[in-house]
């Protein structure tokens, strides 16, 4: 057997869980992306819209094609924030919560779903590595910018 690159791996795995995802957002006429992003507000105080896009690891645009989507569908207003005027707090409508809430629901169950099949010492090594790949990413210790 070919032996798999750990990114192959990282990437197969995560777009089947997207699959799955999508999927169970479809039947409500829903996306991950907006269920992750549903997530990501604070349900009680909103979430600058400048501080949204980081919370995600997403760039500028996409997340505004996500929110228009969603203020179309109810789900999120804007108000305009009162400690920076250029900017806006994103909070949830009433059916937003509830389709957070059901959001939730879904994560919690995958989550459940995986625990009950996986050991606790091999989730914590799935953790543990995952933190080695994002600090060595994020700190930039596998390519410089210098590399070009």
């Amino acid at each position: 057997m070919k032996e798999k690159t750990i990114d192959y791996v990282l990437r197969t795995t995560w777009l089947t869980v997207q699959k799955m995802y999508n999927e169970e957002a479809a039947k409500f006429e829903s996306t991950m992306a907006t269920g992750f992003t549903l997530l990501s507000i604070d349900p009680e105080k909103g979430t600058p819209s400048t501080a949204l896009g980081p919370k995600m690891g997403m760039e500028a645009t996409s997340l505004s094609r996500i929110l228009k989507t969603m203020e179309n569908r109810g789900l999120i207003t804007r108000k305009p924030n009162p400690n920076d005027g250029r900017g806006v707090i994103i909070n949830l409508t009433d059916f937003g919560i509830e389709k957070r809430e059901y959001s939730k629901e879904k994560v919690l169950l995958f989550n459940e779903a995986i625990k009950n099949n996986i050991s606790e010492e091999k989730l914590i090594h799935f953790f543990e590595v995952a933190d080695v790949i994002n600090d060595m990413v994020c700190n930039k210790k596998i390519y410089n910018q210098s590399d070009s």
